[in-house]
């Protein structure tokens, strides 16, 4: 990629740019797999002809889903989101017919290593929330609930469990949230952030988190202890 003109980006290995006469174009590659976009479409069809001459490719057009997410190409942007993984997750863990909830969890909620309540399979735990945690990719309103109950997973209780179950509760009646990438004028950075303030009552290490907007659109968020 680097012989053709692309810069590789430092924060992400898979991402290569390049820039020409004030355009960009940004290409992204999986395995196998590669996708690709920009600000002149001039600079597609160039790129499709020196990668179709050099490997064998399909073109399959405007992008609709990527590993497990679905990518709606409207009129006002592009919305992306996990419904069909989600609602996977909710067969998955028979929680397809549970009564949704409005939040992903308990305001104040406080969770221990040290809960005597009854153990579950760990295995069943982690698969349970390994899988929520991939959900967090186009769900932000997750993070933090996800990154909560990922601590115990080497021992979890019913007491996780339950909190865990919650959050696929709050996904049941949520599942068409996503995001828009919409084409705006506005591009002023905006970016929130916070902390707990030595949260955890195990070790009282914090829990911090911050989200990051280009204008209206959602583009990095984190919530880590």
């Amino acid at each position: 990629m680097q012989e053709k003109g692309f810069i590789k980006c430092p924060y992400e290995h898979a991402l290569y740019i390049q820039s020409k006469d004030k355009a960009v174009l940004i290409v992204c590659l999986y395995v196998d797999d590669l996708i690709f976009t920009g600000s002149n479409p001039s600079m597609f069809g160039e790129f499709k002809e020196v990668m179709t001459k050099e490997f064998e490719m399909t073109d399959i057009g405007l992008m609709a889903y990527y590993l497990g997410i679905e990518v709606n190409q409207r009129e006002d942007g592009s919305f992306i989101s996990q419904a069909g993984y989600a609602r996977e997750i909710l067969k998955k863990f028979r929680m397809n017919n549970s009564k949704s909830i409005n939040t992903s969890v308990e305001c104040g909620v406080k969770l221990s290593k040290h809960d005597e309540e009854e153990k579950v399979d760990p295995t069943f735990f982690k698969s349970l929330v390994g899988s929520l945690r991939y959900l967090t990719c186009t769900r932000p309103d997750i993070l933090y609930a996800v990154g909560l109950v990922s601590h115990y997973m080497e021992d979890p209780t019913t007491t996780h469990l339950k909190i865990a179950n919650r959050i696929l509760r709050y996904i049941k009646g949520t599942i068409d949230f996503g995001l828009l990438y919409s084409t705006s004028n506005h591009f002023k950075l905006e970016g929130y952030s916070d902390s707990d303030w030595g949260g955890d009552i195990d070790d009282r290490k914090s829990t911090t988190g911050f989200v990051f907007f280009m204008g209206d659109t959602t583009f990095t968020w984190m919530s880590k202890k």
